[in-house]
Parts: C-alpha cells; sequence; structure tokens
C-alpha cells in the first residue's frame, strides 16, 4: 500500500542519486552536508503525493519535488546565518561548521540549483511552475523580512504575525502541492484548492514549530529548545501571552524580551512560565488544531477518490502531533 513513508523513501532515493560533491569542496561539501542531514521532507512528500491524488505519475513529479527540498535548505542556511544559529536538526549549522561567507556561497548555489531542476519539464509546464516558484520566492524572503523586523517592533499584532508566518512557511508547503497538482495536470480549480489547503496547514505546521521551540524535547527536537525566546522572537506564544497575562507577568515578559542575557537558561524558564501560566500555551495548541481543521474541510471540498483524500488526511494529522 501505498503510504507516507513510501513517498519519503522515493523522495531520499532520488536526493541520494542527483547529490554530488564536486570542486570546489569548500562550495558543494556545505550543500552535501545539510542536504544530508534529513529532516522531516514535509514538502517534497506533499508534491509527490500531490501529484498522485490527482491521478498524475508522482515520478514525474521528483525533480518539482527536488526543486521545493532544495530551495527550502537554501532558506535555512540563509536564516541560520541571520538567527545566529548554532545548531540545525541536531548538528551544527553551516556557518558554524565553516563560516558565514560560505554559508552565503552555497546556498546561493542551493538557490540557483532549484531553479535548475525545473528546467527538466516541458515548456508549457515549465512556465507554470516557474510562475509559481518564483512567486513563492519572493514570498519566503518577505517573510522573512517581517520575522526580521518584527525582532525590533514594538507593535506587531497577531495578525501581523499570522502574516508573516503564512509567507515565510505555508506559502512553500502550498506551493509543493500545487506544482505537484500541475504535474498531474489536475484543473485549475483543484491545484487552488490544493494551495489553499496547504496554506493552512503551514500555518499550523510553523504555529507547532513555535511551540516545540519553546515546549519540545531537546532530544528530538533537532534545534536549540527556547531559541526564539533567545532572539526574542515575536512568535504567536508571546502574543497571545500580552494579550492573556495579569499586567506583572505582561511587564516581565517585555522586559525579558528587551534584553539578551549571558547565560540565557533562566529567562527561557520564566518566558515559558509565563506562557503556561497566562493560557498563551493552551491557546496556540488549540490554533494548531483550529488550522489543521480548516486545511481538512478544505480538504473535503476536494473532487478526488476518498482512498486518495486519506493520506492527505493522515499526513496532516501527523504534523498536528508531532513532537520534532
Amino acid at each position: 500500500m501505498i503510504d507516507i513513508d513510501f513517498f519519503r523513501k522515493i523522495f531520499n532515493s532520488y536526493l541520494v542519486k542527483k547529490l554530488s560533491t564536486k570542486d570546489p569542496l569548500s562550495l558543494y561539501e556545505p550543500i552535501s552536508y545539510i542536504m544530508e542531514l534529513g529532516g522531516k521532507r514535509l514538502r517534497p512528500i506533499l508534491t509527490l503525493i500531490s501529484t498522485d491524488v490527482f491521478g498524475g505519475n508522482y515520478e514525474e513529479a521528483l525533480d518539482v519535488a527536488l526543486a521545493i527540498e532544495v530551495f527550502h535548505n537554501f532558506s535555512l542556511v540563509h536564516d541560520d546565518i541571520m538567527d545566529s544559529a548554532p545548531i540545525r536538526r541536531g548538528e551544527k549549522t553551516v556557518h558554524k561548521k565553516w563560516n558565514i561567507n560560505t554559508g552565503i556561497l552555497s546556498g546561493d548555489v542551493m538557490l540557483i540549483n532549484s531553479y535548475q531542476y525545473l528546467e527538466n519539464y516541458e515548456p508549457d509546464l515549465f512556465k507554470q511552475l516557474l510562475k509559481v516558484f518564483s512567486k513563492t520566492a519572493i514570498e519566503v524572503c518577505e517573510g522573512q523580512q517581517y520575522d526580521m523586523d518584527f525582532e525590533s517592533c514594538d507593535h506587531v499584532t497577531i495578525s501581523d504575525y499570522l502574516k508573516m508566518i503564512k509567507y515565510k512557511t505555508a506559502v512553500l508547503v502550498a506551493a509543493a502541492m500545487k506544482m505537484g497538482a500541475i504535474v498531474a495536470r489536475a484543473s485549475e480549480k483543484s491545484q487552488t484548492a490544493i494551495y489553499d489547503y496547504g496554506i493552512n496547514l503551514g500555518i499550523a505546521f510553523q504555529l507547532q514549530d513555535d511551540y516545540l521551540d519553546a515546549f519540545g524535547d531537546p532530544k528530538n527536537f533537532g534545534k536549540q529548545v527556547g531559541g526564539d525566546i533567545i532572539e526574542n522572537k515575536k512568535t504567536y506564544l508571546y502574543l497571545k501571552a500580552l494579550e492573556l497575562a495579569t499586567s506583572e507577568d505582561r511587564n516581565e515578559l517585555k522586559n525579558l524580551f528587551s534584553i539578551r542575557p549571558t547565560d540565557p537558561q533562566e529567562k527561557i524558564q520564566t518566558v515559558k512560565e509565563i506562557f503556561v501560566n497566562s493560557g498563551a500555551a493552551e491557546e496556540t495548541r488549540n490554533q494548531i488544531k483550529n488550522y489543521t481543521q480548516l486545511a481538512f474541510e478544505i480538504l473535503d471540498e476536494i473532487e478526488v477518490p476518498q482512498d486518495k483524500k486519506r493520506i492527505i488526511r493522515e499526513f496532516g494529522t501527523k504534523l498536528m502531533n508531532r513532537e520534532v
């Protein structure tokens, strides 16, 4: 039976076949390093699933899936530099293992590579795929800029934050699914519906990621737990805590998010307590469920066989309940 693990294995095998390290090694070794660190392969799996759901041959979507995954990892390499992040997927980030200049240049090559994979499609499909991919790439950059702007902005609203994560995270999830539907020659109505499904799933995914950043198990999470708190990122947890906390806790939270202590562990612990006591942690979990349910409601309206929908629903359920 075709399931999520089947598509993961298919994609990982294709990735291994396509990865190559060549001269100059100092440019290409970091690319192999970040791509081989693994990760959930969320986006390429969704591309393959989407193609299959709409009656296409998932093997024809492998280059799209690869383009999506290479682009995603390029964005992580550059994001980690901007965030001064030391750990990615439980290992050193590229700029920590090598240096910042190498991280920038290797990331640039990955961005170009991601476009090259789309060149393998016939002109009509290439044009459709390129249009979605380029629009999404710009939106991801816009989302990253919003994210950085929010660090120094005193008046971030929850709607501002949801817009930011839509651009930074959800649009790439949605594009992965729409591009899979394009490869399958699905109707424009179906392409739009699966894109909207991906938007809601992507927002739920990022809210879960934010939650795990604060409350995840360090052994499983693969990144520095409390990293968003250290970087004073105004996540949904933070913004909801400002809304729900007592005035005393609200003032303390604002103060803590204005400093970067040498030893951040006490700050992380205090902030997490405020998140829990204010109800922000529970409200974040509720929103994860709400956006996942919105995605499922869209899925119910898509006209494909129920057995095809099952795997998409299963994927969404697993994402909502994940611990890494």
